[in-house]
């Protein structure tokens, strides 16, 4: 007898237990009725949402996750569910997954394999399981895992050991680039030894920093994907798996190719942006749009993600703003169709330079007078934000953080940061690739030398290598923990890696009142890369 499982691949709410229940409902009674699956499975910690964080702890909420559940076994009908969701037992948490069959919760796996680098912390929360769960479905035996369970040897294998011929693995896996190949290894590498059919259901949307991608796959026993999921975006979708000898083949469907490098970090931006605004119930967003590049790639996603009628751009010059950078933001958001206002900051400027006349006389002007026309706006876009009820776009790049080329509660001041996680030269390739869809951003701003222009003439490379070499230094540091003797071995001029060396260390307390932003990389500031703002310097 041939098996019909469905996948569904869902964006869900952390927290939102009640909500996250209902969507689960509604989708286990498509896949019964549209798509005459037998079963459907769910992405870990479905109730809840991933990570809950510390809401783990919070008994009453433990309480609504068990009555959620009790509630969906009784009322599901007509398809078996699988299902993720944090179980209290004997004063223990587990990470846990749960078959919803027959009115009952009839079988229940714990997570063993609990991750706790980088973005997990769930050796915080969670005990791990110890036992394989394999349970009948359809007259086939199907065994139960979750997420990191199959990038470990072993657990996998004990399933299979205890009968299973087929093998969920239920996933809140976050995306960074490379993760589609990286997770499809991972299962190819448990497939090779055991033989046995994978079904990869992963989480899709974004939570705070973290943006999972879906990508969802099944693969064969010989290691092949033979159906992978949408990236970035909701799916419910049926594989079916033939009875062959005793063993489970899925049925060859066609496959979507995952997308390119880029393509892939322009969708994860936009829905990190989507998402973080929509559920937390801004109206849309508002952002200051000097005619540089990072605002106006920010500004292209900002439209992407929300709108053009729910996004506001401000244009605020300054004295030392170039005729062309004001004629740029213009034309962009205009191609955009979005509204904007033009601000410029010259009275703000001269009424904070005369307050502090007195006060400063005698000392020459310095970064002090670029910061405060930073500032100048941060307090209107500040405004903007309060009076429109959107949320503020800051637009540093990963590269401008790294080495604190940034003004605290000027340019960094905002709620979201779009390309916190991105570094130039790839706010160049994105900026490329989203004009390659529809130019929306002047060839200009792609070609003129960087500038922050606070001061007269100014440009980034005053102050900073070029990003050309930048960039590659700050990823071999940063995202990579390389010594500086490494890095100069590997090519760099000394003076440059000790130059970025000693900028990277110093700026830590700014990254600390950085707002959150989209993760992209392997190694993110905040959750990922957490260094101690008082620090004696490392060699």
């Amino acid at each position: 007898m041939n098996l019909r499982i469905a996948i569904a691949q869902c964006n869900l709410l952390v927290g939102a237990v009640e909500s996250n229940a209902a969507r689960v409902a509604q989708l286990a009674a498509e896949a019964r009725d549209r798509l005459r699956a037998q079963a459907v499975v769910f992405p870990e910690l479905t109730l809840t949402g991933y990570p809950p964080e510390d809401l783990l702890f919070r008994r009453d909420f433990l309480e609504r996750v068990e009555a959620a559940l009790l509630d969906l076994a009784a009322s599901i009908e007509g398809i078996s569910v699988v299902l993720g969701f944090p179980e209290r037992l004997g004063g223990q948490l587990y990470n846990s997954a749960a078959l919803l069959q027959g009115g009952q919760v009839q079988a229940l796996y714990r997570k063993q394999a609990l991750p706790n680098y980088g973005v997990f912390d769930e050796k915080r929360y969670f005990t791990a399981g110890h036992e394989p769960c394999v349970f009948e479905l359809g007259g086939h035996a199907v065994g139960l895992s979750i997420c990191e369970d199959v990038w470990v040897p072993g657990i996998v294998d004990q399933a299979v050991r205890a009968g299973a011929r087929l093998v969920l693995n239920l996933n809140a896996s976050p995306y960074h680039i490379g993760k589609t190949a990286e997770r499809e290894a991972a299962v190819r590498e448990r497939i090779t030894v055991t033989g046995v059919p994978i079904i990869y259901a992963n989480l899709v949307g974004g939570q705070d920093e973290l943006v999972f991608d879906g990508a969802s796959f099944v693969m064969d026993g010989q290691g092949q994907v033979i159906w992978r999921g949408d990236e970035f975006a909701e799916s419910l979708h049926c594989v079916e798996f033939a009875s062959e000898a005793g063993r489970l083949v899925p049925v060859q469907q066609p496959i979507t190719p995952p997308l390119d490098e880029v393509a892939g970090v322009y969708e994860a931006l936009v829905l990190g942006i989507r998402d973080y605004v929509r559920k937390n119930g801004f109206k849309g967003a508002v952002l200051g749009l000097s005619g540089g590049i990072d605002s106006a790639l920010t500004l292209a996603l900002a439209v992407d993600a929300l709108g053009a009628e729910s996004v506001e751009a401000l244009l605020m010059p300054s004295r030392y703003t170039a005729d062309m950078s004001v004629e740029d933001a213009r034309l962009e958001a205009e191609a955009l169709g979005v509204a904007h206002h033009l601000i410029p900051i010259e009275p703000a400027f001269q009424a904070f330079t005369t307050l502090l006349e007195e006060s400063f006389r005698g000392l020459p002007p310095d970064t002090t007078e670029e910061n405060i026309q930073a500032r100048c706006r941060g307090v209107l876009l500040m405004a903007f934000s309060n009076k429109r009820g959107r949320i503020l776009l800051t637009t540093g790049n990963k590269s401008e953080m790294s080495v604190g080329y940034a003004t605290l509660y000027g340019d960094m001041a905002g709620g979201f940061a779009p390309l916190k996680d991105v570094p130039k030269l790839l706010v160049y390739r994105l900026a490329e690739y989203r004009n390659s869809l529809s130019p929306v951003i002047p060839q200009r701003v792609l070609e003129r030398p960087p500038s922050a222009e606070l001061a007269p003439d100014q440009k980034d490379e005053d102050s900073l290598p070029p990003y050309a070499v930048l960039d590659p230094i700050l990823s071999l540091y940063i995202e990579e923990d390389r010594s500086v003797a490494d890095i100069i071995a590997a090519g760099f001029a000394e003076a440059d890696v000790l130059r970025v060396k000693r900028l990277v260390d110093r700026n830590e307390y700014k990254r600390r009142q950085a707002p959150p932003g989209v993760k992209i990389s392997r190694r993110a500031f905040g959750r990922d890369r957490r260094y101690p703002i008082t620090c004696g310097g490392l060699p």
